[in-house]
């Protein structure tokens, strides 16, 4: 089994909570450094809690199913495609 079908099985694990918010995830890449780059899409992709649901959940359960992977980011976290998204780093 491939790197990338790992990745997507553990995602498999956790989709059905993050589709019961409207949100869902689509892998982008895998980095030569084990990285994962991820979009957050729908409701994730806006929510000011994206931030944690990525570092507590879903790097969490990536890294724990394929423990070659070494991070997880979100590439529209700081490259957002809808500029009046709610982003953490817009809550003061």
């Amino acid at each position: 089994m491939s790197l990338l079908d790992e990745v997507e099985k553990a995602l498999d694990t956790i989709r059905p909570y993050l589709e019961a918010d409207g949100g869902n995830v689509s892998i982008e890449e895998i980095t030569p450094e084990n990285v994962v780059r991820l979009k957050l899409l729908g409701s994730c992709g806006s929510c000011p809690m994206s931030i944690m649901t990525l570092k507590a959940g879903i790097e969490q359960a990536i890294q724990k199913a394929v423990p070659a992977i070494t991070a997880v980011e979100a590439i529209n976290l700081t490259d957002i495609d809808d500029p009046d998204a709610v982003l953490p780093e817009n809550l003061r």
